[in-house]
């Protein structure tokens, strides 16, 4: 078996371009590669410009020469890929749509080296993988907590990474991002509708949990919630179904703003655990449905943006997975 080769790109620079730096020329010529990238490259000594190679990614450049960038082959990722099934809503050459179990880490880290998404998207994509910032790896956008089930996307080159993450750093303000989740939570709201604006920080007490800080301390976080269906004594329902929208994306936002009102997710352990006791109010079928659950009831079901490639508009959605369904089917009879 060969080693894979380097690919080797070469552009004239455009005459309009005197006087810029070459790190931003080339950026604009050639847009698969981020500016990071093509500076890396340049240090590396991969870039040759007009006769002799090319050390500085500031330096300014006249117009008109002749560039060779050498891609160095995709460089394999630290993850090792693992063959893990995966429930694929979409694939194109670009973008990779998941429908993630709950218990599924995204990405690896300290206590879960294997078995995550990435490993699973490493054996899946395997041959597809142009390289994020020159690795072999997926780009991961966004994520979702390992007990969070749904829809989540990653790229598979540096071009589509790059268009995802403004389109989700922006949190849909201006563009067409769309997240929508579906949570079953404790009690009832006493409005239909409505946003919570609480900025969120790590707790100082528990560096493992988040809370609502003060404005000064933590990033804004903005959640906009509507109820779907209550279950219970119509005057005092003993759970909700909520929808959440997004607005920002911080750490466990969701789970955070809504224990803030005092409607924590159900079988949240972390911010929902004064609630537990309440679990003897729910008939038998409702509190076995809750014990199998065994994690929060949150699910991602709604997905929405605009593919980097084509631009065109892309909308998923998901049902609620059967252990959520389960759950809810059996919060019916207590109404």
């Amino acid at each position: 078996m060969t080693d894979p080769v380097p690919e080797i790109l070469e552009i004239t620079l455009p005459a309009e371009a005197a006087g810029e730096r070459l790190d931003k020329a080339l950026a604009a010529a050639l847009p698969d590669l981020s500016r990071t990238r093509i500076q890396a490259l340049v240090r590396a000594g991969k870039v040759s410009l007009g006769s002799g190679l090319a050390n500085d990614p500031g330096r300014k450049i006249a117009g008109g020469e002749r560039v060779a960038v050498e891609i160095p082959p995709p460089e394999p990722a630290e993850p090792e890929a693992e063959n893990i099934p995966l429930d694929i809503v979409h694939e194109d050459s670009d973008l990779i749509v998941i429908d993630k179990p709950a218990g599924l880490v995204v990405h690896p880290g300290a206590g879960n080296w294997s078995g995550t998404l990435v490993n699973a998207l490493l054996h899946h994509c395997k041959g597809s993988l142009s390289g994020i910032g020159g690795v072999e790896r997926p780009g991961i956008v966004h994520r979702l907590d390992k007990d969070t089930s749904g829809l989540l996307v990653a790229a598979k080159n540096d071009k589509a990474h790059r268009a995802l993450a403004e389109q989700f750093a922006d949190h849909g303000r201006t563009g067409d991002l769309e997240r929508a989740y579906l949570a079953l939570v404790w009690g009832a709201p006493n409005r239909p509708r409505g946003t919570i604006e609480a900025p969120i920080d790590r707790d100082p007490r528990n560096r493992e949990k988040m809370h609502v800080s003060r404005p000064d301390r933590g990033r804004e976080a903005v959640t906009h919630w509507e109820l779907v269906e209550s279950f219970g004594p119509p005057q005092t329902p003993l759970v909700s179904l909520v929808q959440c929208v997004l607005e920002t994306g911080r750490t466990h936002q969701i789970r955070v703003h809504m224990a803030h009102i005092g409607h924590p997710v159900l079988g949240d352990p972390v911010y929902g655990a004064g609630y537990k006791t309440k679990a003897i109010h729910l008939g038998e079928s409702a509190q076995a449905s809750l014990t199998a659950l065994d994690r929060q009831a949150l699910h991602a079901a709604h997905l929405a943006f605009r593919h980097p490639a084509t631009d065109e508009l892309m909308s998923f959605d998901s049902d609620l997975p059967d252990d959520l369904q389960t759950l809810v089917e059996s919060l019916k009879t207590q109404n």
